[in-house]
C-alpha cells in the first residue's frame, strides 16, 4: 500500500513540475529577452514541455486513469 501510495505522490509531482516547466518556458519565450542563439532551444523545449503536458492531461483526464481506478477497485475487493 505504501509502495502505491508513493507511486502517486511522485506522478502528482512530475505532472506537476511539466506544467510548471511548460508555462516557465513560455514566459520566458513571450515576456523575457532572449538572446537570439537561446531562441531556437527554448523552442525545441518548449514542443517537448508541451507533448509531456499533452501525455499528462491525457492520463489524468482520459481512460488510463480510470483503468489504473478500477485497477486499484479491483485489488481492493
Amino acid at each position: 500500500m505504501e509502495k502505491r501510495l508513493w507511486q502517486q505522490i511522485f506522478q502528482y509531482i512530475l505532472a506537476a513540475l511539466i506544467a510548471v516547466g511548460l508555462y516557465w518556458v513560455t514566459y520566458m519565450l513571450i515576456l523575457k529577452e532572449t538572446p537570439p542563439e537561446n531562441k531556437d532551444a527554448l523552442l525545441i523545449v518548449l514542443g517537448v514541455m508541451a507533448a509531456g503536458f499533452t501525455s499528462v492531461i491525457q492520463y489524468f483526464f482520459g481512460s488510463s486513469k480510470g483503468s489504473a481506478d478500477k485497477n486499484d477497485i479491483i485489488h481492493k475487493g
